[in-house]
């Protein structure tokens, strides 16, 4: 049975490129990057150069990318990091982000509540999962340190205003003496969306490689020049005395090899254009089909989204049965944010939309990638609606 992988918001397979740039650092070139000798100083050589891509995929210096485990080790470092380095200096940081935050966002917010080092305001959505700016604007106050909005939303797609919120802020850093620094985690936005630090007015982005055809376990920091923070990871002095811990250089050198396959796609604008394009089709494709359902409605904004997520909600059925019952089918797709498929509440997300917890848990979200087709899709719309229909006929409700 042919399986058609339909959750690659959740993770994605290594390309079988990036696995071949990866696999002398295994078992050849395994050298110490700490080290002086040659083997150290290959792998040394094979770090900074996918520093360097990356750096300048996102316009950067390479000085400001830090190698992490994962985007939730980059975020974690950034906001615990700054107000830390903000704290020492007798200041009570406050934070501003939003209520669909990922969880490595929330929690970390929460965790600098709970010690007392910040406090968080958790801007509200509209029916869509779009913020207001003049809300935003208006949450700021005299100690807030830190704004952080993700750009592209993983579990229902919305896409946020990132560069226009860059801009207020530098407005509003114009006026102020304590400045206001600025996050966002571009982790589902990389592959399809302006990602320069410039362009979006950010101190810190971060993503991690295994949304891209990289491998799970590395993760990027974006880090301003000048931006101070304390180091969260306390051992040796790699990654600039911020991140201790011996590099992970086949990983790193695959992430940056997936830096560079999408580089080289942006780079022919015309076949960029096109396979986002195409993208957007079969996207539409699937939206249409699945809203012929009786009793299904699409959750997230209807443009202003990335055109790898199609999300919904349907009436009387659990995303988790649905889930299943198209796995069965050879249809891989999911049930809200694999960083919560374990947690029997409602998404955070759907709630903070105003979409109430009966219907939150008939969330089914499907994810697109490079090798997604219109016969893929066709097989989905030929399916799902007659597990919809069975499953509703099993409900006492």
């Amino acid at each position: 049975m042919k399986t058609i992988y339909l959750d690659n918001a959740a993770t994605t397979a290594v390309d079988p490129e990036i696995f071949m740039a990866m696999k002398p650092y295994f078992l050849k070139k395994y050298g110490n990057a700490s080290e002086f000798h040659l083997p150290g100083r290959i792998a040394r050589e094979a770090i900074e150069n996918s520093r360097i891509s990356i750096a300048k995929f996102i316009g950067a210096k390479s000085d400001e990318i830090i190698f992490t485990g994962s985007a939730t080790e980059s975020i974690n470092l950034s906001h615990k990091g700054l107000i830390e380095f903000l704290r020492s200096s007798k200041f009570n940081p406050h934070i501003i982000t939003t209520k669909i935050e990922h969880k490595a966002v929330l929690s970390t917010c929460e965790h600098l509540e709970s010690i007392g080092w910040a406090k968080v305001t958790y801007l509200p959505v509209d029916n869509f999962g779009k913020i207001d700016l003049v809300t935003l604007e208006k949450a700021v106050t005299k100690e807030t340190a830190l704004i952080s909005i993700g750009y592209v939303n993983n579990e229902v797609g919305v896409i946020q205003q990132i560069s226009e919120i860059g801009k207020l802020i530098k407005n509003v850093n114009a006026k102020r003496k304590n400045r206001i620094y600025f996050h966002t985690d571009a982790t589902q936005a990389i592959k399809y969306l302006d990602v320069s630090v410039d362009h979006l007015g950010v101190d810190f982005l971060s993503f991690t490689g295994h949304k891209i055809n990289a491998p799970k376990g590395i993760g990027v920091l974006y880090i301003r020049e000048g931006v101070k923070i304390i180091r969260q990871m306390d051992g040796g002095s790699q990654e600039k005395d911020l991140r201790a811990g011996t590099e992970n250089v086949p990983y790193i050198v695959g992430l940056g090899k997936a830096i560079e396959k999408i580089s080289n796609s942006k780079s022919h604008m015309s076949s960029e254009y096109k396979q986002i394009s195409n993208l957007k089709d079969i996207q539409k494709k699937l939206i249409d089909g699945v809203l012929k359902i009786k009793g299904v409605r699409l959750t997230g904004h209807a443009k202003d989204r990335a055109p790898h997520i199609a999300s919904f909600i349907v009436d009387g059925v659990e995303g988790e049965a649905m889930v299943l019952h198209l796995s069965d089918l050879g249809i891989i797709a999911s049930s809200g944010s694999a960083c919560t498929s374990g947690d029997l509440r409602p998404s955070h997300v759907l709630s903070a939309m105003g979409i109430p917890p009966e219907k939150s848990h008939g969330s089914l979200r499907f994810s697109l990638g490079e090798q997604t087709s219109p016969k893929d899709i066709d097989y989905v719309l030929e399916k799902l609606p007659k597990i919809v229909e069975g499953l509703r006929l099993m409900s006492p409700i």
